[in-house]
Order: structure tokens, then sequence, then C-alpha cells
């Protein structure tokens, strides 16, 4: 597959293995204290928020939606969006590659951008998360006027790139609305109700299914037109004309066409790669929800509501999680939140506090601005707010004395098998699980409750026939400590492979 060249693409590609794991430090909670340990706001770069996600959301984010700086070569007041091209790229691929590590296998991300660079970034993403994987270019009609006074051609719409992780991801029909429903108008007062007139063809070519219909009002023959074939067989064509099925023109002489009954279609409609401003709301409607939520425009290109809503009907159900790592002003968290999904939302600027924490304070409140009204939002729930703590490992490769037991185990858990621990767990013993049949312990921080100097992280005889009190095993162990006073006879004996924090088990991949 042909790759896309940058300037410094190459330390681009490392740049996500490079970035340190850090810790996240809890602030405060809103709302709710239950439901705020569902839902987090992180202030900090959005780079390493992401490194940091890993060990605690990796593989189980199913929405990931980002609004990234277009690279338009303008200056903001909250954001640098004056990039040189390559750096813009060197920006974003790291993050793709760390959100696709957070995504679930049956998850999707949607990525809105304009014509700046959306062409580039749909081959980056080609090459992250594969081309198959690609599911639409959706177009979004951002703006119901015309730039009179533009000298080129003026623009109005903006891409929506989506992709999904694996072959897993289905999407979601959208719910049917009265407009759509006011297409059936005709009835026939016989019981099934109203139905509209659809086509009797279908582009698939089959002989069997190229065959003359005859109106049995007059008598004239019709045959499908070139290219094409009926949607049936012939015996199948027959009962519906028999059944009153078919709508031969208000005359009753005209060709045959389909009578779609509503009662019979889906519950939902499928989905297009064109959405109208109608649909999903404009840009001038999102700077007017701004106004509402900030008393002036805290952002020059926001994101109506009901944008985000269409694509969390789409690609989300209720309690799934939601990523937002440009998160601006906070309207994917505001969506979510009225939506009943759990998110993720990471900004780095002071804005963080200025505007998406009241933001979401004040939709726990109960406000009715956006979709509100439209998903009946009367307010409750909570979020909480972290930033970015130490770094897990310093520049040596050695532990930072804040880390945790279950910090460390979250970080072992996920570089071992690359999924994340079970956050709900209290642990109380070294035994972290099972994973491809292969159990892992941890021997840190005292967890065997001796706390002198390396007590109880030293792999000994005795500790590990605690170990096996705390979880026995018959086939491959794992043990990572400070040391281990086995020999490497015994180990091998035993199935059980000995990892030193932090080097044998980190190396590199500490950083």
């Amino acid at each position: 597959m042909p790759l896309l060249d940058w300037v410094n693409r190459n330390q681009a590609e490392e740049t996500a293995t490079r970035v340190p794991y850090h810790l996240l430090k809890f602030e405060k909670s809103y709302g709710d204290v239950k439901q705020a340990k569902e839902n987090l706001i992180i202030q900090g770069d959005n780079l390493q928020a992401l490194k940091a996600l890993l060990p605690l959301y990796g593989g189980q984010v199913k929405c990931i939606f980002i609004d990234p700086p277009y690279n338009t070569q303008s200056a903001f007041e909250h954001y640098d969006d004056k990039l040189e091209h390559a750096q813009w790229l060197s920006m974003m691929y790291p993050r793709l590659q760390l959100l696709k590590d957070l995504l679930a296998e049956d998850g999707s991300i949607w990525i809105t951008l304009d014509d700046n660079e959306s062409h580039y970034l749909k081959v980056l993403c080609d090459e992250v998360f594969s081309r198959k994987n690609f599911v639409r270019n959706i177009v979004w009609q951002k703006k119901y006027t015309v730039a009179n006074d533009s000298k080129g051609i003026p623009d109005s719409h903006d891409h929506i790139l989506v992709y999904r992780k694996s072959d897993k991801f289905l999407r979601n029909l959208l719910p049917r609305t009265e407009k759509q429903n006011q297409l059936y108008k005709y009835d026939d007062n016989d019981g099934r109700g109203r139905w509209r007139t659809d086509n009797l063809t279908v582009k698939t070519l089959s002989q069997a299914y190229l065959y003359p219909i005859t109106n049995p009002n007059t008598g004239k023959e019709y045959l499908p037109s070139a290219g094409r074939c009926w949607l049936t067989s012939s015996d199948n064509m027959l009962k519906l004309i028999n059944d009153n099925r078919i709508y031969w023109g208000k005359k009753g002489d005209g060709a045959p066409q389909l009578k779609r009954y509503l009662s019979e279609v889906q519950d939902g409609i499928l989905p297009t790669s064109w959405w109208t401003f109608d649909e999903v709301g404009h840009n001038d409607e999102s700077r007017k929800e701004q106004k509402v939520f900030f008393g002036s425009e805290a952002f020059s290109t926001p994101k109506p509501e009901r944008l985000i809503t269409q694509i969390l009907k789409i690609a989300t159900n209720t309690n799934d999680m939601v990523l937002d790592s440009f998160l601006g002003s906070g309207t994917t968290a505001a969506v979510a939140h009225k939506m009943g999904r759990r998110y993720i939302g990471i900004e780095m600027g002071e804005h963080a506090n200025t505007h998406v924490i009241p933001r979401l304070e004040k939709v726990i409140e109960g406000e009715q601005g956006g979709i509100s009204s439209t998903v009946n939002w009367q307010g409750g729930g909570g979020f909480s707010f972290y930033t970015l703590g130490g770094s897990v490992f310093d520049d040596n490769g050695f532990l930072n004395a804040d880390v945790k037991f279950k910090d460390l185990a979250s970080y072992v858990w996920w570089l071992e098998t690359k999924f994340a621990l079970n956050q709900t767990e209290n642990f109380d013993n070294p035994f972290l699980g099972i994973h491809e049949g292969t159990a892992y312990y941890l021997l840190y921080n005292g967890i065997l409750g001796d706390r002198r100097p390396n007590g109880g992280n030293v792999l000994t005889s005795s500790v590990l026939n605690h170990l096996n009190e705390c979880h026995a095993h018959d086939g491959k162990r794992i043990v990572i400590g400070e040391a281990s006073r086995l020999s490497p006879a015994r180990l091998e004996a035993l199935n059980i492979e000995f990892k030193q924090i932090p080097y044998s088990l980190y190396g590199n991949k500490a950083k």
C-alpha cells in the first residue's frame, strides 16, 4: 500500500512509543459521586493523556469523535491552527496510533476536517486503521448561506472521515422522523395503512428476473430498463399484483410500481454519506449554542450538538464509552452526558476549567440548550476532573515513588497483554489475572503486607508458596518483582518467568 511521506516522518512513527506513561491525578468530582467515576474530563497534553489512558481503557472505547485543528493557517484564541503541513502530520500520526489502541474491536472513530488536510488524513488513516476498515467519508453541509464576497469557490461543507477498528463494528439505524413518515401519503383503506410508491427494479441483472409484466387494466406489457431486472420472480410478482400491492398510476394505465407500506418498513432508516444542515445543524447554530452556554462565542468553529448526536446514535448505545481528545468547549461530553453514554474528554488549555467544567455543570443542573428538549434531558449525572500527574517511570526507567500497586498493576497488565485491567477490582494480593493461559503476579508496594524495604517484593520460596495460595495455576506463570532468590533452573522447572522491575519488564517500553 502506498504510504504518505513527509519531513520527520520517522520521528513521528516513534513518538507514541517514546512518550512517557503518566499517572492521572484526581482533582474533583461534580454531581452524583457514583456516576462521576464513569465520566472523565482530563486537562493536559492529549498525547500524554492518551498514553495514560491505555492501561485503564485500552480496547474499551466504543466511539471516538475528534475535531482536530484544521490547519487553516489561522490564529485562534484558544489553539494554534497555523502549523506547517509536515508538523501537522507529525502531530496527528502518533495520536491516531494511540486512539486506535483505545478503540474496542467493535468501535469506530469519526474525524471532522475540511479540504486543507482531510485528503492527507485519509491516507494516514488508511495506514493506521487499515484501508479495509474505512467506512465512509461523510459530507456535512455546515453552512446555510453562501459567502458572496469569496473570490474563488466558497466552501459549504466539512468532511467526517469514519473508520472502524475491525469488521465487528455494526452501525445502528437512525430513528425515523415524522417528516420521513409523511412520505407515505396514500391509503387504500384496506387495513394495511399508509404507503408510498417504490421502484420495482434493481441493478443486479438476473436472467430469471427478466420477464414482461402486464398491466391488468390495459393489457400493456412492461420490461425493466436496460441493465436492470425486476426485484423478484415472476411467481412472486403475480402474488403482489393479485394482493393489490402494485400501483399502476392514478388512472390505472401506467407502468408498475411497488406499494411500500409504512407498517412494514424497518424501525429506523439507513444513515447516508450526505448530512444536511437542517438534519444535523450548522456552524451558526453551534455558535448560538455557545452564546447560551458562555454568553459569548468561545470558539469560532464549534460543532452543533445535533451533529454529535447523529454520530452517537449511529455508533453507540446507552452506557457505551465515548472519547474526544480535542474536546474544545465540551460539546461531545455534553451530548454524551445527555444521551446516557459514558465519556472521556481531553483538553489542554485553561478553558478546560473556564468552559468545559462550567458547561457540564449546567448540563447536570438540567440546562435546556442544544438537544436537551429532543432527548428530554432533565439533569443529573456527574463527572470527575483530572490533571496529568507525574510520569510512571523517570528518565532512567525507575519507578516514580507515587506509583501505587493498582497503578503499576494496570501498566504491567497493559504492557504484557495489550488489554486494560479491570479497574473495579480491589487488589489485596499479587495475582492480577490470566491471559492466554498465562497467570500474572505482581510483587510490589508491600502487597503481601510486609512494609520493610523490598519486603514481600522479592520472589522467595515462602513468597512462592503464598502465590500458590493466592491463585494456583498449572500453566505458565509470570512473576514481576524487585528480585528473585530462586535459581534459573528451579524457575524453569516450575514454568515461571521472573521479570524484574523495571529493566527486564520494560526496557525502552517504559518511556
